[in-house]
């Protein structure tokens, strides 16, 4: 079966946009043309799009997902690497997860300061203008040097 770019984009749930960009970054490969040099996209490449949609789903990056593809397309070495990149993403999520219910646990803090007042006595917005004193934000900062520090090593 072969489709133009936009029934690509309707079957897979990708822009157009982002379907000609994957092609540009070598993700896709370049499709065959019509005479009138319209896109046209066969199986091969409608399985390759869902794969590359289903490995952003995963938030893989580009580079990794280009990984992914040439070993897909070329296995000939172990896998194991493929193991360590998923661990990876799971330690990722792990920090966001941790990240986010501090975050939640700063902004239950933040909405206990609301005491009904009116405009300047808000004490959501009294809270919000100590900035600098902030709590979170002095554990994010804290924690993004950190992150830093060790992408370093």
């Amino acid at each position: 079966m072969k489709v133009r770019i936009g029934e690509l984009a309707k079957m897979t749930g990708c822009q157009v946009v982002t379907i000609r960009y994957y092609e540009k970054e070598g993700l896709l490969k370049a499709p065959e043309r019509t005479e009138g040099n319209y896109r046209l996209y066969g199986d091969e490449d409608i399985a390759r799009l869902r794969f590359i949609r289903h490995c952003r789903q995963h938030d893989m990056s580009l580079s990794e997902i280009r990984d992914l593809l040439a070993f897909k397309d070329h296995p000939s070495a172990q896998c194991d690497w493929i193991t360590s990149l998923v661990e990876k993403h799971i330690a990722s999520v792990e920090a966001r997860i941790q990240s986010l219910l501090t975050l939640k646990e700063y902004l239950s803090d933040l909405a206990c300061q609301c005491s009904g007042g009116k405009g300047a006595d808000c004490g959501i917005l009294k809270s919000l203008d100590k900035g600098e004193h902030c709590a979170y934000c002095n554990k994010s900062n804290v924690k993004e040097r950190q992150e830093k520090e060790s992408s370093v090593l």
